[in-house]
């Protein structure tokens, strides 16, 4: 097994069809020879109505709260993507993924995001994208992701619908001339 890939960025090339992943950018969060852990982090949405989460005491807001749709795995799982330092008094802070990116799932944290001022650089992101043993090496070696470096500033910096392109505009390559003509789709 090769050294781990994490952490990355996931940058999707048009030969991905699965329409989870169009034009995605996934935060490689861990990779090993058990398989890979990602969170998609261009994918936000706005809740409507209440948003209920249980906690002790439980939390409950009326107001729309920005979820980011991390994958398509287990979509009933939160994690929070964090883009400052953890609170060091906060024993269940989280984990470095890289210089500035932060995994938490800090309860916390978690009641801070969901009040009506919520911390700066915090994403509730629910779901995550995960590959089996060596499903990852494969769909990487069919050319279906590209491999670029991560920066906080793409994920906390960068209008969601601009990310992929930027992405992959800072490896140097053009987004239009990637092209989706192959003869080896992947799904």
């Amino acid at each position: 097994m090769p050294n781990s890939l994490a952490p990355a960025f996931l940058l999707s090339m048009p030969q991905l069809r699965d329409p989870n992943f169009e034009r995605a950018v996934v935060l490689l969060c861990s990779h090993s020879e058990d398989g890979a852990f990602g969170l998609v982090v261009n994918r936000p949405v706005m809740t409507t109505g209440r948003v209920s989460v249980t906690l002790d005491p439980p939390v409950e807001t009326e107001r729309a709260v920005q979820v980011w749709v991390g994958g398509p795995v287990e979509p009933h799982r939160s994690w929070m993507l964090v883009g400052r330092p953890l609170d060091e008094d906060d024993p269940e802070g989280g984990t470095a993924i890289t210089d500035g990116l932060y995994l938490s799932t800090s309860p916390t944290l978690l009641r801070q995001a969901l009040q009506p001022d919520p911390p700066s650089r915090v994403h509730l992101v629910v779901g995550y994208a995960g590959w089996g043993p060596g499903q990852l090496e494969a769909e990487l070696a069919a050319s279906a992701w590209l491999l670029g470096v991560v920066d906080p500033e793409i994920v906390f910096g960068v209008d969601p619908l601009e990310m992929w392109e930027t992405a992959i505009r800072r490896l140097g390559a053009e987004p239009g001339l990637l092209g989706g003509q192959t003869s080896r789709e992947v799904h």
